[in-house]
């Protein structure tokens, strides 16, 4: 029996030759029939891909011998009916595809995520430069239960995702792209927060590499990072930690729930009915994301929308 998996991982590494790296990873994934979004810069990798289970250990073997990867596994919806038609000479198997990701996206670009810091960015061995203290899940927990309100939970995501799941009593700051944070925290919003306990978090962990150390940079005093994002703190407590609600991904799944029964927090746009579903503006090409019921799906963000909240 065969079994879809996703894999969502990333590194912070000295990348030499990024073209290099993305020809490399082109090839692989194509021979293992596996499909997603792969982006490459001079500070590492950054990837999310989905297909049979043992194309994707294949897969993480190989890539793993070039770089020092974090990753997170979570089950695939399901895999296409019929394997990826091979040519010409290559007797490689013939893999099943998954139906989470309609295509496979390589490319190389100047930042892992689009803070608009190449410069600023360092890397080495090790990771990131100057980035926040890494904190376990069960250490976030320890910190709120001992420090209590000097702790600030910092949403590092686009305010849509904060819609349908947060940490409790989160700050969310008012973004609708990455590059939105770096004004946000230079907005002097956030100031009187500069001497708190503050814990970044993301989905798997990689924005707030970089946003811990863009804060540092910018007089927070004490900035910390969950390790492994989200995505690790719900594998471990589900719904009775901290977090509340649904996790926003970005493949066809559109959200996720740790455990069953999760906090709803979500409400569709339109007419305020309770909703983990998050739709695409299509309206004018907008791509906005927001969070809708399935009647509503269609009716575009409030930019392009002449449909309103009833509540």
């Amino acid at each position: 029996m065969v079994t879809s998996k996703i894999l969502l991982y990333y590194a912070f590494q000295p990348v030499a030759d990024p073209d290099a790296i993305r020809l490399w990873q082109k090839e692989l994934c194509e021979k293992l029939g596996l499909r997603g979004r792969i982006i490459i810069s001079k500070h590492g990798i950054n990837g999310t891909v989905g297909g049979e289970l043992d194309a994707c250990k294949l897969y993480l073997r190989a890539t793993r011998e070039r770089f020092n990867l974090d990753v997170k596994w979570s089950d695939g919806t399901g895999l296409t009916e019929k394997p990826q038609v091979m040519h010409g000479k290559d007797r490689s198997p013939r893999w099943l595809q998954s139906v989470d990701f309609p295509k496979l996206s390589v490319k190389v670009r100047d930042e892992l995520v689009a803070f608009g810091l190449p410069d600023e960015t360092e890397v080495d061995e090790n990771g990131v430069v100057g980035g926040g203290t890494h904190l376990k899940p069960w250490q976030v927990n320890e910190m709120v239960e001992n420090q209590g309100d000097d702790v600030v939970f910092f949403d590092g995501r686009n305010a849509w995702e904060a819609e349908i799941g947060r940490f409790k009593d989160a700050i969310v700051p008012d973004v609708t792209t990455t590059h939105d944070f770096i004004r946000e925290i230079e907005s002097g919003k956030y100031d009187h927060i500069k001497d708190k306990q503050v814990i970044t978090y993301c989905t798997g962990g990689i924005r707030c590499e970089i946003l811990s150390a863009a804060m540092i940079k910018r007089g927070f005093e004490n900035v910390y990072q969950i390790d492994g994002g989200i995505v690790r703190y719900g594998e471990q407590f589900g719904n009775d930690g901290l977090w509340e609600g649904s996790l926003a991904i970005f493949d066809g799944r559109e959200s996720m729930d740790f455990a069953p029964g999760a906090k709803k927090l979500g409400h569709c746009r339109v007419c305020g009915t309770e909703s983990v579903f998050v739709a695409n503006c299509n309206i004018n090409k907008c791509k906005q994301r927001f969070v809708s019921c399935e009647e509503h799906k269609t009716a575009g963000c409030v930019e392009h929308s002449t449909l309103t909240a009833t509540n």
